[in-house]
């Protein structure tokens, strides 16, 4: 899909190099690879505390 966008060019580039990849449009699509994953982090993080333990589970088993 083509798509149009108006990009800080400054900002490309530095992404662009701080990534060590060869074109820009692996660059933009690595950046929005890493912000989904960043996101759906944020999501499961989100969950912690509020799901019910298992109170039969023995950490110290898992140690052997």
């Amino acid at each position: 899909m083509a798509t149009n966008l108006s990009i800080d060019t400054n900002l490309l580039d530095e992404a662009l190099h701080i990534s060590g990849l060869r074109t820009k449009k692996e660059t933009v699509n690595q950046a929005l690879r890493e912000f989904v994953q960043r996101r759906k982090q944020r999501e499961i993080t989100a969950l912690f505390g509020k799901l019910p333990q298992d109170q039969d589970y023995n950490y110290k088993k898992g140690r052997k």
